[in-house]
């Protein structure tokens, strides 16, 4: 028994990892993509197959391709401006000052918050009539926004409480690239007398910019997936301007009761992660042989 167990030893630590894997994601993805070809209402009658009909059925819908055009359009507007702000961040942070390590500190408190707690506080900040938003508009004398009753206007309010949120995890990501850099090729620039601006754009920008989209290919997964701030907050209103792949499915499978077009919606939402992280991942590659 002593030389099986010394003979085995890694395959039995394994072992749980592997069932765990097994049962909390292998076959909840396996299981979905069975229901995504029936017809099932969560009723007594069991499932039916139906083959491809629910993805002709949602490839023809122009709900469907509204959805992927809000979800885009949430995901690629919010993690562009992280991006750049936390870019910007994590240069002024670069630096030795007076209280650094708590402004870095104070600048986890956005990310500690529950999403449904942010959205339900950004919720009285856009109230249209006694919301702080429209109170400072008004003190510079700008218009009132109607910011989640508008279609035009509430996606990219939506953005900006994404944007509140998010940007200090990138800062903090692009920080954690800044203390890796090598301080070489800053002293031979500062020798050969180049500007601040220079260095950043000639060393600087090139040596970071893997480790930028890293973070830029993290956030923009998890936006993809934004749910909780955007149902909280609007429901996928008004007249379905806010909906996005994640409220459609959620609408379909427990609006409806729809489970096998529930189901299929989010096979194709997986594929739209993954063609999106595909050109991230290819990007970034683009990007590392361009610099070395």
């Amino acid at each position: 028994m002593k030389d099986w167990l010394e003979k085995h030893i890694n395959f039995i630590f394994v072992t749980p990892i592997m069932l765990f894997i097994l049962g909390m994601v292998v076959f909840p993805l396996c299981y979905t993509i069975y229901l995504g070809f029936t017809e099932w209402s969560m009723g007594v009658t069991p499932p039916k197959f139906i083959g491809l009909e629910n993805y002709k059925t949602l490839l023809q819908d122009p709900r469907f391709w509204n959805a992927v055009g809000r979800t885009l359009y949430l995901a690629i507007g919010s993690v562009s401006i992280e991006v750049i702000l936390g870019l910007a961040l994590a240069v002024s942070l670069h630096r030795e000052f007076f209280g650094k390590n708590l402004t870095k500190t104070l600048f986890l408190l956005p990310m500690i918050a529950t999403p449904i707690a942010v959205g339900m506080v950004w919720l009285l900040i856009y109230e249209p009539t006694l919301g702080v938003a429209n109170y400072l508009l008004k003190k510079v004398g700008l218009a009132p926004v109607m910011w989640l009753i508008s279609k035009k206007a509430v996606l990219n309010s939506l953005i900006l409480v994404e944007v509140w949120e998010w940007t200090p995890m990138v800062t903090l990501i692009i920080l954690a690239g800044f203390a890796g850099l090598p301080r070489d090729p800053y002293e031979s620039a500062i020798v050969d007398g180049a500007g601040h601006l220079q260095i950043f754009t000639r060393i600087t920008l090139p040596l970071i910019a893997p480790t930028v989209i890293v973070a830029a290919l993290l956030r923009l997964i998890d936006s993809l997936k934004t749910f909780d701030i955007i149902y909280s907050m609007t429901q996928g209103g008004p007249l379905f301007a806010s909906e996005t792949l994640n409220i459609l499915t959620y609408n379909i499978s427990f609006g409806y009761f729809q489970m096998g077009t529930g189901s299929s919606l989010v096979i194709l939402f997986l594929m739209v992660i993954g063609l999106v992280s595909g050109i991230m991942i290819l990007f970034r590659k683009k990007v590392e042989q361009a610099y070395q």
